[in-house]
């Protein structure tokens, strides 16, 4: 009678995901150690002494503002989405937009601060550092501004709603992602500027 019981394995769960999301994670991840590179770069070369002191531009404290808000518009068109609330969803996507483009010119305006200071990108590596931690994060903030253009798009042809979310959730993953990547460098530079 024992010898019938036969120990049966259960099939395993399978774990996937989107392949699509899965490459935004890769993305995400390799962006994570540029910055952790150029993280430890910097405070590397801060310990070689020869580091200019400079006032960090206050307008840096405005943009982070403006790219939580930015992150809020994005979570709040999620959840529009989410309610097939289509018309909302443009106007939420939009303000991302305006916010994303706003926290570009307040970096643009950060640079002219700097130079008022006559800190620049060539001379001083403590200069050099700052425009290219802003520069490079001011080109992914680009990318996920096309992102959301695409999810604009895809919401005036009605390809967004709530049976079909991957597109708006990876973007609004990537947004979030930007934003506290953001929170992590004005602190970064914050506190070893």
């Amino acid at each position: 009678m024992v010898e019938d019981l036969k120990l049966v394995e259960e099939p395993r769960k399978v774990l996937s995901m989107h392949p699509k999301k899965f490459a935004l994670w890769l993305f995400m991840v390799s962006i994570v150690m540029i910055f952790a590179s150029l993280s430890s770069a910097y405070i590397v070369k801060r310990s070689d002494g020869e580091w200019l002191m400079f006032e960090f531009p206050s307008i840096f404290q405005i943009s982070t503002a403006i790219i939580l808000l930015s992150s809020a518009s994005m979570q709040w068109a999620y959840s529009l989405a989410k309610n097939n609330e289509v018309n909302k969803l443009k106007a939420a996507l939009i303000l991302t937009v305006f916010l994303g483009i706003s926290f570009l010119l307040a970096q643009l305006n950060g640079w002219s601060r700097l130079v008022e200071e006559n800190v620049y990108f060539v001379g001083n590596p403590a200069g050099s550092f700052i425009y290219v931690f802003t520069g490079v994060h001011g080109f992914h903030l680009i990318t996920g501004l096309i992102f959301i253009g695409i999810v604009i798009y895809s919401t005036f042809n009605y390809k967004v709603h709530s049976k079909n979310l991957a597109q708006i959730e990876m973007c609004t993953t990537y947004w979030h992602f930007l934003g506290g990547l953001w929170i992590y460098l004005f602190l970064f530079l914050k506190v070893f500027n």
